[in-house]
């Protein structure tokens, strides 16, 4: 592996499916490259096809992806796109976001990163992202709205049990009480992590936290106990879906990108929800034809809310590439059929070609390392 005049600054930012992980790295990003600092991300999936890979690519990112299991899993691979990065871009900062389903990535990533390449990484505190309205109900705070099986919500709790930082997100989306609340609630429980809130979306109260993952030095939390057959049993309870559709040209006017890709979503989300099942995260992204830096792109992270915009197309169509990544607890099979008759149903007379389609329930984790203690 290359070495780096100096080591860089290894990031990992975690939490569950749809706590919004990816738009904090990107204010983060901007952020670091507003300081002078040289940036490199690394995006992490069960499988190819990443929307959030398409959105990073299109804020001109150096990024890497990793996919088919999660950096635990991973690890050499990890290192690995490390080492492209450096050589590619030189990062002063390397912002990894692990597969929202995987925990225990204290014992698993962090620890081994540090002991192993101590001389190319210095490790910052482990950040975990929290949606505040799952958080809410998942803490038994607010009974209202769907939620998921024990074994998944086992994961949601080990994954806080090992921050160092606890990011509560989406803070504009919860009254004052209901913060105080969680703020409460996560102090108890995890007396030793610090609390920020944020909003990635609006850019509030982010550069305290990102100073702290600046220059705070990292006090590993590893998970104690872990019951790894819960943790099999919680990720292979979810559904997994990736597609991607190719969009072709109509004779006649060119179309409007955006307004079919939240229709698209709200259908499938519409098709799961018929089924009682609870979405985890569902997000999309159509980029133009040959343009990876114009898209728009979507997502909605319950079953119970709608799709939002967080990019735009400024211009109609007339063709493109569609990206579908969807998560929730119910038979992949399930969601197959929930997509394939969104694009029926939404696309109208314009050409469609699904150009791949997978769906499984996640493996096993078999970790290539895990330090469990600091002794």
């Amino acid at each position: 592996m290359t070495t780096s005049p100096r080591p860089a600054r290894y990031v990992m930012i975690g939490g569950f499916l749809g706590a919004g992980k990816t738009t904090s790295i990107l204010r983060a990003a901007e952020w670091l490259t507003g300081r002078g600092l040289r940036v490199g991300l690394v995006t992490n999936d069960q499988a190819g096809g990443l929307v959030d890979t398409a959105i990073v690519k299109a804020h001109a990112l150096a990024v890497e992806e990793i996919a088919g299991g999660c950096f635990c899993c991973r690890f050499n691979s990890l290192v690995e796109a490390a080492d492209r990065l450096a050589r590619d871009s030189a990062p002063d900062i390397l912002l990894a976001e692990p597969v929202g389903s995987c925990t225990d990535l204290v014992a698993t990533v962090s620890l081994p990163l540090g002991r192993i390449y101590g001389d190319r990484f210095t490790i910052a505190p482990v950040s975990v992202v929290v949606d505040p309205l799952r958080a809410l109900r998942i803490l038994g705070i607010d009974g209202s709205g769907g939620s998921f099986s024990p074994n998944v919500t086992y994961i949601y709790r080990k994954q806080l049990e090992e921050a160092e930082i606890v990011v509560i997100n989406k803070c504009d989306l919860v009254s004052p009480a209901q913060r105080a609340a969680l703020r409460t609630a996560l102090a108890a429980a995890l007396p030793a992590a610090r609390v920020f809130e944020i909003s990635a979306r609006d850019g509030t109260g982010l550069e305290d936290w990102f100073g702290a993952i600046l220059d705070t030095p990292s006090v590993p939390r590893p998970i104690e106990q872990i019951d790894y057959d819960r943790y099999a049993d919680g990720e292979a309870l979810l559904g997994w879906l990736n597609a991607e559709i190719r969009l072709g040209a109509l004779d006649g006017p060119d179309w409007d990108g955006n307004s079919l890709l939240v229709r698209l979503l709200d259908a499938i989300r519409g098709a799961v929800a018929r089924q009682g099942h609870e979405i985890a995260h569902l997000k999309g992204t159509l980029t133009l034809e040959g343009d990876d830096y114009e898209l728009a792109a979507a997502n909605l992270v319950r079953s119970a809310s709608s799709p939002e915009l967080s990019h735009r197309l400024t211009d109609p169509l007339d063709a493109g590439r569609l990206l579908i990544n969807l998560r929730a607890e119910a038979d992949p099979a399930l969601l197959e059929t929930a997509v394939r008759e969104a694009i029926d149903d939404t696309r109208g007379d314009l050409p469609a070609t699904i150009v791949h389609c997978e769906h499984f329930r996640p493996g096993r984790p078999v970790p290539t390392h895990r330090i469990p203690s600091l002794s």
